[in-house]
C-alpha cells in the first residue's frame, strides 16, 4: 500500500496551487494523509477528487467550513498498522514521550504544524512523522512531503521528498 503524507498546504495563502509533483504523487498513492492547515475549502475538494482514499484533519489555520468536514484527530488501520493523524503535537522537546502517552494504541502518528520534517520513534515504538510543507518551507531549506509503503503490517521506505529535487530516504 503506497502512502502520501503531506501537511500545511496553506492554499492560496502560501501558494496559488499545489506543486505538480505533489499532484502526481496524490494520483499514485493508495492512501493520502493530510495533517491539516489546508486553509481553503477548495484544497480539500481537490484532494478529495484526486485521492483514492483521503485521511485528513483540520489545523489551527482552518476555518469553520473545514472544521465542519474534518476531525481534529483521525484514526485508521492501514495494512495492519494503526495510524493517527493530528495537526499539532506541541514543542519538539519531549514530543515522543507526550505523543506516546496521548496515543498509546497507535503505531504511526502523522502530524504537521511546524513545517519542519520529522521522523523519530518514541520509546515503545510509536513512529512520529511530519512531512513538512510542499508550499511553505518557512525556515527550512526545501518544500517537502513524504511517501511510504505499508507491507506485512510494517512501515517501509519512508522517504522525504524535496519538491523539485531528489528524495532523501528516511528509513
Amino acid at each position: 500500500m503506497r502512502l502520501l503524507l503531506t501537511s500545511d498546504t496553506h492554499l492560496p495563502q502560501r501558494a496559488r496551487a499545489l506543486p505538480e509533483e505533489l499532484l502526481t504523487a496524490i494520483d499514485r498513492a493508495d492512501v493520502v494523509i493530510h495533517a491539516g492547515d489546508w486553509v481553503d475549502l477548495a484544497a480539500l475538494d481537490l484532494f478529495t477528487a484526486r485521492a483514492t482514499c483521503l485521511i485528513g484533519v483540520y489545523g489551527n489555520n482552518d476555518g469553520p467550513e473545514l472544521r465542519a468536514r474534518l476531525p481534529e484527530v483521525a484514526h485508521a488501520e492501514l495494512g495492519g498498522l494503526r495510524f493517527a493523524v493530528v495537526h499539532e503535537t506541541g514543542a519538539a522537546q519531549g514530543r515522543e514521550k507526550r505523543c506516546a502517552a496521548r496515543f498509546p494504541d497507535v503505531d504511526v502518528l502523522v502530524f504537521g504544524h511546524s513545517h519542519i520534517p520529522w521522523d523519530t520513534t518514541a520509546p515503545g515504538g510509536l513512529r512520529l512523522l511530519n512531512p513538512g510543507s510542499p508550499t511553505d518551507r518557512r525556515r527550512q531549506p526545501h518544500h517537502t512531503y513524504m511517501t511510504a509503503e505499508v507491507a506485512d503490517a510494517r512501515l517501509r521506505d519512508v522517504t522525504l521528498h524535496r519538491v523539485g529535487s531528489t528524495a532523501d530516504r528516511a528509513g
